[in-house]
C-alpha cells in the first residue's frame, strides 16, 4: 500500500474559532495564557476546552483522564463553528486516548486544521489512517517555542493564513546527508510514536511512497538504534521515497546520533536531509503532513507541489 495524498482543509481566515485541546500532558497556566494572546493577536478567537488546565488526579502526566480528553478533542472538532483544532502541549498520553475519540462523528463533522507535534504525532497518524485528513506538524500554543522565537510563530501564522507563501521549507542549518532528489507524500513527526504505533489496528501498513519527516526528544543513541532497527526489521520503511531529519534535542551528542541515523537509514538507498528545521528545536517550522512535495537534498529543501491548507 503506497501511501496517497490526503484531504486539506480550508485556510483559516481572521474571525475564525479555533478550540486548544490537551490530548497529553498538562500545560503551565502562564504559558497557555501567552500562547492564546498570541492567537487573539492574529484575528483568532481561541476556544479553551474543559480539560486543558486540568490535572489527571492520579497520573502526573496527563491533563485529565482518557476519556475527557478524547471527549474534549472530539466535542472541539464537531463543533460546527470551529474552523481548527490546535493542542495546547505535547508529552504523554495521545496514544491512550486515540481509540476513545468518536471518528464516526469526526468524519461526518468533516476537515478542520488540526496543529501539534511531538507526542501529537500519534493523533497525525490517526487522522491521516481513520480521516484521509491532512494535518500541520507545527507548534502548539503552550510550547516555548512558538512563544519566544519569532520565526517559528511566523512560520505557522503564515501557514494558517497564506500557505501559498510558505511552499518551500528548510532553515540554513540543513545538510545533505544522502544525496539525491525525491517526490513523495509527506508523512511523520517523533520517531518513536511511529514506532509505538506499529501493530495497533489502525495503524499506517508502510511508508511507502513517502516523505518520511522524522524527528524527536530525549531518546539516547541506543534507543534510537532500537527504534530504527523495529521500523526497518518490520519493513515499514521499505519503499519510502526520502527522509527529512529535525531536531534531535536532549538525545546526546549530535555527532553520535548522526552516526546511528546515517548507519541505519544509508541502507534505504534514498535522499536523506538533516537538520532541516522543525522538532523539538530552537526554531520549528511548520511541516504539513499529507501533501505531496519534493525532498532536494542537494539544495536541502523541502518543496510542497501546492499548498498546504485550500
Amino acid at each position: 500500500m503506497t501511501v496517497t495524498p490526503l484531504t486539506r482543509p480550508r485556510r483559516l481566515r481572521a474571525g475564525d474559532r479555533v478550540a486548544v485541546v490537551a490530548p497529553s500532558g498538562p500545560v503551565p497556566d502562564d504559558r497557555l495564557e501567552e500562547g492564546l494572546g498570541i492567537l487573539r493577536g492574529w484575528g483568532l478567537e481561541p476556544v479553551v476546552m474543559p480539560h486543558v488546565r486540568g490535572r489527571h488526579p492520579e497520573f502526573w502526566y496527563l491533563s485529565a483522564s482518557d476519556d475527557d480528553r478524547a471527549r474534549d478533542l472530539t466535542d472541539a472538532w464537531c463543533d460546527p463553528s470551529v474552523s481548527a483544532v490546535i493542542c495546547a502541549r505535547g508529552g504523554y498520553g495521545a496514544q491512550r486516548m486515540t481509540d476513545l475519540l468518536d471518528w464516526t462523528a469526526i468524519r461526518s463533522a468533516g476537515p478542520k486544521v488540526f496543529v501539534g507535534y511531538s507526542d501529537v504525532t500519534a493523533l497525525h497518524e490517526a487522522f491521516a489512517t481513520r480521516m484521509g485528513l491532512a494535518t500541520l506538524h507545527g507548534p502548539m500554543v503552550g510550547a516555548v517555542t512558538f512563544l519566544k522565537d519569532d520565526r517559528t510563530r511566523e512560520s505557522l501564522r503564515a501557514t494558517l493564513f497564506e500557505p501559498e507563501s510558505v511552499r518551500t521549507l528548510g532553515l540554513d542549518t540543513a545538510r545533505t546527508m544522502i544525496p539525491g532528489r525525491a517526490w513523495g507524500i509527506t508523512l511523520g513527526g517523533c520517531v518513536s510514536l511511529l514506532a509505538a504505533d506499529l501493530g495497533t489496528p489502525h495503524a499506517r501498513p508502510s511508508a511507502r511512497g513517502g516523505l518520511l519527516l522524522l524527528e524527536d526528544v530525549g531518546e539516547e543513541d541506543y534507543r534510537l538504534d532500537r527504534v530504527l532497527t523495529q521500523l526497518l526489521r518490520t519493513g515499514w520503511l521499505d519503499g519510502v521515497a526520502g527522509v527529512a531529519l529535525g531536531s534531535w534535542a536532549q538525545c546526546g551528542p549530535y555527532e553520535q546520533i548522526r552516526a546511528v541515523l546515517r548507519e541505519r537509514l544509508g541502507g534505504l538507498g534514498v535522499p536523506v536531509v538533516e537538520e532541516l528545521g522543525f522538532g523539538h528545536s530552537d526554531t520549528a517550522l511548520t511541516m504539513p503532513l499529507g501533501v505531496p512535495a519534493v525532498l532536494d537534498a542537494e539544495s536541502c529543501t523541502l518543496t510542497l507541489d501546492e499548498p498546504a491548507l485550500i
